[in-house]
């Protein structure tokens, strides 16, 4: 819980939840302005997140910027502007006396408002904020490990419980045995007065991103002010959002999308912000639908796995009494987007209000702030069908928006402002013709300056040339796609593509057949990657299993099942097949495969298998050979 300030500001206290929606726009002044941007025109110094912070604070004081709900259902604490402001300043000044300006924090905080305070306050003291989470007691994490030594942070943030349960893991890490640890949760309000204001501009750099990791180790994308405040008003003009909208999410605080959508676009565009626990959600999703309609929310959303967790775990009856016909802006991204999920939420959900035209999938990723591209469906055409025997050699071609010879691809939308897409030879970087696809390369001011100590890798992602004009810079995505009418259309990942004697085969493809081959099967559990076996690049399919499907299963007559139906929609054979445990497939706190992993500890031997089916897979390819 974040220390009290005693002010006229009302802070309610593990209440039942009450109707946000009507409560948070009564008595609204609608002579503020509505962004960022609009709130600078006033005053030339609002350049940053603090000064746009410290405005709100002293145009709408009692207005509430920030809720958090527990369990996804009662309401356990909220910020006004002016409590947040006064509660920041206090962790801000404190984080001044001990630290020089552009120094790393290591913010470690459970979901709740802790961290709301403890961000701003690093942007406050102009110390770079890097958003991590506690690692689980007793595990080893390189992950967590990595971060903290590529950061080199100066001071580690948290709650005091939290601090203190991981004093001794803290000791024991060189990269962090030095710092010093700051509970912001006991801290004296009164020191809010000895704040200074830090000497920051726009290209000031406010927070490490650290990337998810799903293809190689994570690396810190340096996001600065101006990225934020540019990427706020790229998502405005793409989603049509205003001071009368409200916001909810349960993503991570450290996942791009959570803190953008959660923390950065609601500060930015004046309106209130409702955050949940990730495991409220995972634990029962019918929990983010149903603070979406109790409250009356307009904007939110996740990854696609959050979408098909709704239609997985919400049985039809307890759709009863939801009403989804505010949620006008249900974004979807951060990983692969299909179809499917999209046109059965629709139909699922339809009943409680839930529309098509209210569907916003979208492109983006950490380099680029978050957002990329985005765009509603207005014309109820969710995919584009293309063929897919020429999408593997590279070329688009329209095809009947279904069949086995058809891939279906999710629109995700037009860029915005000054952004800008080019579609290139991912060897050659010479530009491809509409029809062909290529990496999708990316320029704007929402572009990051690169990744932190990395000055090699940052050339070569960021500082892109086209071959033969010199256009540029762009940076690189390492993504897949084309553009049709100005929309980008994601086709894959160049790491993760598989290459089957000059074939370019897309696991997401792959994946989303075997997952439907056998109702034993988990939605969202499967990887498909190539190995070398004897000089040829060969395919491999791991796939996790259902847990209520474990005791009768049938392995062969599964395998059987993930072979011929591989085997007749896209004409490839299986090398391997392994069939795992329920949450056994390597993901990234985002909800991403990681490809990358997975094959890595197939190779090694080292995955949660269903006892013997590899042997029962590798007899049945001698079978079917």
């Amino acid at each position: 819980m974040l220390y009290k300030i005693h002010s006229s500001s009302h802070s309610p206290q593990a209440q039942p939840s009450v109707d946000m929606g009507s409560t948070y726009r009564k008595n609204r002044d609608f002579n503020v302005p509505i962004s960022g941007d609009s709130a600078m025109k006033k005053d030339s110094n609002q350049s940053t997140l603090v000064d746009l912070l410290r405005y709100r604070a002293r145009a709408r004081p009692d207005e509430t910027a920030y809720t958090f709900l527990k369990d996804g259902d009662v309401e356990e604490d909220r910020l006004t502007y002016a409590r947040i402001d006064q509660q920041v300043r206090a962790i801000a000044a404190r984080l001044q006396s001990i630290s020089t300006l552009g120094e790393r924090a290591l913010l470690l905080y459970p979901a709740g408002l802790d961290f709301v305070a403890a961000f701003f306050a690093c942007l406050y003291a102009g110390i770079i904020a890097v958003p991590s989470y506690p690692p689980r007691r007793n595990r080893p994490d390189p992950r967590f490990q990595a971060i903290a030594a590529d950061a080199q942070v100066s001071v580690v943030m948290s709650t005091r419980s939290i601090l203190s349960e991981m004093r001794s893991r803290l000791s024991k890490m060189p990269e962090l045995r030095d710092s010093y640890r700051m509970e912001t949760d006991t801290l004296d309000a009164a020191t809010a007065s000895n704040w200074q204001m830090p000497d920051i501009q726009r290209d000031t750099l406010a927070f490490l991103q650290y990337t998810s990791g799903s293809t190689g180790n994570p690396k810190g994308v340096m996001i600065s002010h101006g990225n934020l405040l540019h990427n706020a008003e790229y998502i405005k003009q793409g989603t049509g959002l205003t001071q009368d909208d409200l916001s909810l999410t349960w993503l991570p605080n450290f996942h791009d999308m959570g803190l953008m959508n959660g923390l950065i676009q609601p500060l930015y565009m004046g309106f209130p912000s409702i955050l949940m626990a990730p495991l409220s959600f995972l634990q029962h999703p019918i929990r983010w639908l149903r603070a979406i309609s109790r409250h009356k929310v307009t904007y939110s959303g996740g990854p696609n796995f959050a979408y098909d967790l709704c239609l997985r775990r919400i049985a039809p009856e307890r759709r009863r009494g939801l009403d989804l016909k505010t949620w006008r802006i249900a974004y979807n991204g951060a990983e692969p987007i299909r179809g499917k999920t999209l046109e059965q939420f629709v139909r699922y959900f339809g009943i409680c209000g839930f529309r098509t035209k209210s569907l916003y999938p979208c492109y983006g990723l950490a380099e680029s702030t978050v957002a990329v591209t985005g765009g509603f469906l207005e014309d109820g055409n969710i995919c584009l069908g293309v063929g897919k025997k020429p999408l593997e050699q590279g070329r688009v071609i329209e095809a009947p928006r279904s069949g086995q010879e058809t891939n279906r691809l999710v629109r995700c939308g037009k860029v915005q402002l000054d952004g800008r897409i080019v579609i290139a030879n991912p060897e050659t970087l010479s530009p491809r013709a509409p029809d062909e696809v290529g990496e999708i390369l990316v320029s704007g001011d929402s572009v990051a300056r690169g990744y932190w100590n990395r000055p090699e890798e940052t050339e070569q992602t960021f500082r892109v040339f086209l071959a033969n004009t010199d256009e540029g810079p762009f940076m690189r995505t390492g993504d897949l796609g084309f553009l049709k009418n100005g929309e980008l259309f994601v086709t894959g990942r160049l790491k993760d593509l598989i290459i089957v004697r000059g074939r370019n085969c897309y696991p997401q493809d792959i994946e989303s057949t075997v997952e439907r081959s056998h109702p034993a099967l988990s939605s969202g559990g499967c990887a498909a990657f190539s190995v070398d076996s004897e000089g040829e690049e060969r395919l491999v399919v791991v796939q996790e299993v259902e847990r209520t499907a474990l005791r009768k299963l049938d392995a062969d007559e599964v395998i059987l099942a993930i072979r011929n139906a591989v085997s007749e929609q896209h004409e490839l054979q299986i090398h391997e097949i392994v069939l795992l445990r329920p949450t056994a497939i390597p993901k990234t706190s985002s909800g991403k495969i990681q490809r990358g992993l997975c094959k890595r500890k197939f190779l090694a031997d080292d995955l949660d298998v269903i006892p013997k089916n590899i042997a029962r897979a590798e007899q049945k390819a001698e079978k079917t050979g």
